[in-house]
Order: structure tokens, then sequence, then C-alpha cells
């Protein structure tokens, strides 16, 4: 940054939190501004009056008491895969140079907040361990982890913030804290399923688990098969122990690289799956899906974990994607029939991706600690995805939802949250006044923007 410049918001002069810091202060106009706030999702505008790429864990520090000096508010981001524009004004905070990783081979990790799932996968195999990262290894972990992080293994282990051991995190008050179950309890409990209204996390500590391998993958059918296909899933996931982890996506992808020739231009359905037990029993109960239908495309065997992302085949490249989703208590016939007449075979729909998880199991069981994610009574979750510049997609997201409507119940999920004002529908009122209360001692000022939101 130019050191003389300044912000035509408001004159706020982000040349002294250049001055404090290691890491580099960008301003609109600066060459290396739109490399720093570009965002996963390229639909979301991401223009903040600056963004600090943050060098180590005082550089936050200095960049969130220049917040409250200046009285501007702050928003943290990682990776970039969850940003929203209304929360980005001001100052953001990027830490995707705090990328420190150490695998402790008797079953924990320490990681820095700009740190990838993909990173710990590779450094854990090795040891046998796995950690429960997400759907894809290409999210960032904090991000993934503050908002309860819902993986492939879910049914079988839980939730990543239930692994939680520690966070380190600068609070609103410009403070540095590490946070545990004895230390700071209630900032310990905000942080896991709170998102980021406390403050930004500069580093993570969680166990990992002994997962070596996995049985799993995608098995894939024509998109006219999907009402015999989904009524066998539904069937058959009922049954499921609490080994396996499922759920199935319609997809319409294009025909691009990276697309198996079998699969693009069309309407298919993809049924994921994931058993954390033996190989041969995850075969047996997985039969009963192979025989739902003719199967065009079969990637489901015994793989290493550093194979999961196969499991749900999320893009890796930067996507204009407009995202809507909810949770579900049930998700009988009726709401099959529901989502098939808007998403089904025969029907133009302009959404890439709809997805029904099935979840339960470890997930709906709580933590060691108590934690601020309110879920887990959801039975299902729903999301839909399609490209932000589609005429329609919006509105026929909406649609799917409004259909699904009698069956949607419960907390949304908090990283399946895409507006500022859905994240107070993830919490009950016990855990949004606890929420309230750790807001008002470790962010009196509400320098968060994210804070702000609970008012």
């Amino acid at each position: 940054m130019t050191i003389a410049q300044t912000s035509t918001r408001d004159a706020i002069p982000f040349a002294e939190l250049d001055a404090l810091t290691i890491g580099t202060v960008a301003v609109p106009g600066d060459r290396k501004y739109d490399a720093l706030v570009s965002p996963w999702n390229v639909a979301i505008p991401v223009r903040p009056a600056a963004v600090l790429a943050a060098h180590d864990a005082q550089d936050v520090v200095e960049a969130v008491r220049f917040a409250a000096r200046h009285g501007i508010r702050v928003t943290p981001q990682a990776t970039g895969h969850g940003p929203m524009a209304e929360l980005t004004t001001e100052l953001l905070v990027t830490t995707k140079e705090l990328d420190e990783v150490e695998i402790h081979p008797e079953g924990w990790a320490r990681v820095g907040a700009g740190v990838k799932w993909l990173r710990v996968v590779e450094a854990a195999a090795p040891h046998g361990l796995a950690p429960l990262s997400g759907s894809i290894t290409d999210v960032g972990i904090v991000g993934y982890t503050t908002g309860g992080g819902l993986g492939p293994m879910a049914r079988s282990y839980g939730l990543a913030s239930d692994k939680v051991r520690a966070i380190e995190v600068v609070t609103g008050d410009g403070v540095l804290r590490r946070a545990t179950p004895t230390e700071h309890p209630e900032l310990f409990f905000a942080l896991r399923g709170g998102k980021g209204m406390l403050g930004i996390v500069t580093a993570i500590e969680f166990d990992l688990v002994h997962q070596p391998r996995f049985y799993g993958g995608s098995l894939w059918f024509d998109g006219s098969d999907a009402p015999a296909v989904i009524d066998a899933w539904r069937a058959w996931s009922a049954e499921l122990p609490e080994a396996g982890t499922t759920s199935f996506a319609l997809f319409q992808l294009p025909e691009m690289e990276g697309v198996p020739p079998m699969l693009a231009g069309r309407l298919t359905l993809s049924i994921r799956f994931v058993w954390t037990g033996s190989a041969a029993e995850g075969e047996r109960w997985f039969a009963a899906i192979r025989a739902a239908a003719p199967v065009i495309l079969d990637d489901v065997a015994e793989k290493p974990y550093t194979a999961i992302d196969s499991v749900h085949t999320d893009p890796l490249d930067p996507t204009p994607a407009y995202e809507a989703g909810d949770v579900l208590t049930d998700f009988p016939q009726e709401a099959v029939d529901a989502l098939l007449a808007l998403t089904g075979p025969g029907v133009a729909s302009p959404q890439i991706l709809v997805e029904v998880r099935q979840l339960g199991g470890a997930f709906a069981r709580p933590g060691e600690h108590p934690s601020a994610f309110a879920s887990r009574a959801a039975a299902y979750s729903l999301l839909t995805v399609g490209i932000a510049e589609v005429p329609g997609v919006e509105e026929h997201a909406q649609a799917i939802l409004d259909a699904l409507e009698p069956w949607v119940g419960g907390h949304r999920l908090p990283n399946f949250t895409f507006t500022p004002e859905e994240y107070v529908d993830a919490y009950d009122e016990v855990t949004l006044a606890r929420l309230r209360r750790a807001v008002r001692a470790y962010d009196p000022d509400r320098v968060m923007t994210i804070g702000g939101v609970l008012g």
C-alpha cells in the first residue's frame, strides 16, 4: 500500500494500519487488492474499504484495535469459501498466511487459520490418522469448524467442532486469547458453532480419528431412474448403521473439461457413501443401492482417506454460485415427489446440484463439551447450487424451499447460511442468549461484523 493513501470511505487512515503491521494492507486501486479480496464464490462482490493480509497473530491484534479506534467493523476471511457481501464493506482481515501445520502422531493436530483440509489430510495419512474434513478438502479449516463442520463421516464421528481441543482467537476487544474447555469456557462454547461472531481465529487444535482407509465414493444413475433410486435410498438409509454416512445429489453438469462424458449434458443422480468399518461389510451394505437401477458410473470402492474428495465430487475452481438451503425434520415420499416435481426427470431446472444429506447418528449427539451448534435435531439437510447469472435460478431455488416447507424444521446449519439474517435462525433462544452475552463480554464495541447481526 502507498503510505500516503487513505480510503475514500470516511477517509479512514489505513496508512496507520499499514505502519503497525507486517502483512500487506491494500485499498481499492492498489495492485494487490483484487487478489487479496477474491472469494471462491466469484458471484459475491467482496469490496471492503481495505484488506489486511495478516502475517501473524499480532497483525490481527493490531487490525482489531485499529478498527475499534476508528469506529469500523472487521470481517475475517481465511480461504474465501463463505463470504457475504453485506459483511465485508469496511476492513477485511485475511488469514491465508497463517499456515502452520503440526501433526501429533498420538492423534491430534494444530493448524493456522489459513490452512485448508488437504494439507492436514496428507500430513496425517502416514500415521493412519484423518481429520473430520469437509466434503472437499479445498475448504478452509477454521470457517468450516467454527460453523460446526458437517463432513462425509459425520454419522460415524460427529462434527468437526466436537473434536476441537483449543482455539486461539483475537476477540473483538483486541485481545489474543486461547479458549479451551477450562480457559474462557464461554468463548470456547461460542466459537464452536458460532462462526466468526466473536473474533478472528488465528490457530486451532483438534483431535484426529484413526481412519487410514474407507469404503465409499459416488455411484451415478441416469436422471430418469431418480424416482426409483431415491425410493430405494430412503428405505436403505433408514436402516444404515452409524458406520455409514450418505447423501444423494441431482446433477445437471455441463459439457466441459473435467466432467466425465457420460455425466455431462444430462440429468444424473449421484449416491454418495462413506463406510468407516471394514470394506467387506461396507460392500455388503451398499449392494442394495447398486441393484436399484442400471449404473452409469461406479466409483465406490475401498480407498485411502486421501481420496475422500471422490465422495462428493465438489468443484475446485472458483464458481459464480447461487446457493440456498435448509434442514428437514423428515423426508417422506411426499417430500421426494415435491422435490422431483421441480428438479427431476423432464423438468427444466436451472440448478447444477440439488442435494439431500442424511444426518443422525453421531451428528445428533452432543459432543464431550457443549457448543453453540444447535442443529443436531435435523434429520436431513437440503442444498441447492446454481450459476448466479442464469435467469430464474434464485426464484427456482426459492420454489424448491417452498415446496419442501412442510418438512422444514429445526435450526439451519451455520455453514449453510447465505445471508446475515439467516444466522439467527441457526440457534435456539438459549444459545442465542449465550452468544449475545459472549459478544457483550468479548466484543463490547461490536467490532466484529457477524457479532453485530445478533443485535
